[in-house]
């Protein structure tokens, strides 16, 4: 009876916390990040300000462990791929995960994109350049010429640039997201083939 009890109010908080987060992005993207207070954050959730210290005593720690859950499955997919073969079909694989990953997080991204100065500021901008990082060491031969690592970089900015550019273009999400994806796909493997042909020359 205790467990169940204790699993429920585990439930609970896990939900709140996850309220929090949702109506804190929505203010932070409506009126900017500086803009907005906790006190905002609290009226909107209809809560009281102390409830809301619960969980989140700063505007930051809401920011931080936005990026840290939406953010998680890019890190994931870092780890997977750092124990693959480096074969074209990892890279692809890594490629349409990433593109996933992006249409789950993509709320953060575009909080992350027109509060560029605020993200500086923080751990995020860090934390998301390293994960950046991580993504290419793992697309990149280390034996590839130049061009062949620019496209694999323009890969990754190929799926970023999906998310802003074409979102407001009439056509089903979904479409756009695989018309992407298919360029970005396309663009690893001629990189991979690059590697692979001068490999087979030398």
């Amino acid at each position: 009876m205790g467990d169940t009890m204790d699993g429920t109010r585990q439930r609970r908080r896990g939900n709140t916390r996850q309220r929090i987060q949702d109506i804190a992005l929505e203010l932070f993207a409506e009126q900017g990040y500086e803009k907005t207070s906790l006190r905002e954050i609290a009226e909107r959730l209809d809560v009281t300000k102390a409830a809301l210290y619960y969980h989140f005593k700063t505007k930051e720690e809401i920011l931080v462990s936005i990026f840290d859950d939406l953010a998680k499955p890019i890190e994931d997919l870092i780890e997977w791929g750092k124990d693959q073969p480096h074969t074209l079909e990892t890279k692809q694989e890594i490629v349409r995960r990433y593109s996933e990953a992006l249409v789950a997080a993509a709320p953060l991204y575009r909080f992350m994109q027109e509060n560029q100065a605020t993200v500086r500021e923080l751990r995020i901008g860090e934390t998301f350049k390293h994960r950046m990082l991580g993504i290419r060491d793992i697309l990149i031969d280390p034996t590839a010429d130049l061009v062949d690592q620019v496209r694999c970089v323009s890969a990754m900015f190929t799926m970023h640039a999906g998310m802003f550019v074409l979102q407001d273009l009439e056509g089903d999400p979904e479409a756009k997201r695989q018309a992407v994806l298919e360029v970005a796909t396309d663009l690893v493997t001629q990189a991979h083939r690059g590697t692979g042909g001068s490999a087979a020359r030398s």
